[in-house]
């Protein structure tokens, strides 16, 4: 095998580029396998420099059936890199093993892809490729009994890929274009309204105690006597809770109709929201 075919098949197994298959050609004394090996300490030498950076730019994966659908967060530090074919490859490859590994990042980045190496030694190796700190962030998995799983895509760059995903899943005991409709416009409310808990004592303590704090501290310079001051604090946390409240939010198709309001409508008793989640690139 002549230098140059060697060099294009080092290439073609490590995704390198030219230079850097060349030099480890030479220092290998043509050996291939260990020209790779080369490549790939090189790989992580060059990945670990990268890791102190910002990489706030990136891309939400959402795979998986109606029954289990997964999110997964994968950050890069630019849009660009963010739509680049070997980068969507990789997340594409991530998400549908995140989803059969229920979200459980331990095992994901263990997990070997289709060219017989580990997520993390595909990440080390896609880092020196591209040149930019990439990351895995975020991710969940919804999977119930007797539900339907409904998802949202905006801002999408490819597919199943993009930068903000809501997955919402309905109690069901029944398939119809009535809970089909309502699905798919109940995850558009959530993307477009983030609520942060399905009902007012689902918010987490700590959010309504800092809540609570910045209203107290609004109300200091408003010289209103306490008894009132309390009031309206009280008025204020309680919009607060509603407003982020799923089921206490104006529905987006008619802002005159409450989320709750617009379920009992449906007159479906067994009709619920078991959870939802919703991820968006830069929040």
């Amino acid at each position: 095998m002549s230098d140059i075919e060697k060099v294009k098949q080092l290439r073609k197994s490590t995704g390198a580029g030219f230079k850097d298959c060349n030099a480890a050609l030479k220092d290998s004394n043509g050996d291939l396998d260990k020209a790779a090996e080369i490549l790939r300490v090189k790989g992580i030498a060059k990945a670990s420099k990268k890791m102190d950076r910002n990489a706030s730019e990136g891309v939400i994966v959402v795979s998986g059936d109606e029954t289990k659908k997964s999110l997964i967060e994968v950050n890069c530090e630019t849009d660009f890199v963010a739509k680049n074919e070997d980068f969507i490859e990789f997340v594409k490859e991530l998400s549908e093993l995140n989803n059969t590994k229920s979200s459980k990042l331990d095992e994901l980045k263990k997990s070997m892809m289709k060219n017989n190496k580990t997520v993390d030694e595909n990440l080390v190796a896609l880092i020196a490729k591209i040149g930019e700190k990439i990351t895995i962030g975020r991710s969940k998995t919804i999977c119930n009994d007797k539900s339907k799983n409904f998802s949202y895509q905006h801002s999408i760059i490819k597919d199943n890929v993009s930068k903000l995903v809501v997955i919402v899943s309905l109690n069901v005991n029944e398939k119809s274009e009535k809970i089909e409709l309502f699905g798919k416009q109940l995850s558009m409310h959530i993307a477009a309204s983030n609520p942060i808990a399905l009902s007012p004592d689902k918010i987490k303590k700590e959010i309504v105690d800092k809540e609570v704090e910045l209203i107290a501290e609004e109300l200091k310079t408003s010289g209103k006597p306490e008894e009132i001051a309390q009031k309206i604090s009280l008025g204020k946390i309680n919009k607060f809770k509603d407003d982020n409240s799923l089921l206490n939010q104006d529905w987006v198709m008619d802002p005159k109709l409450k989320v709750k309001d617009v379920i009992k409508n449906m007159d479906m008793p067994e009709l619920t929201i078991n959870e939802f989640i919703r991820l968006k690139i830069g929040e």
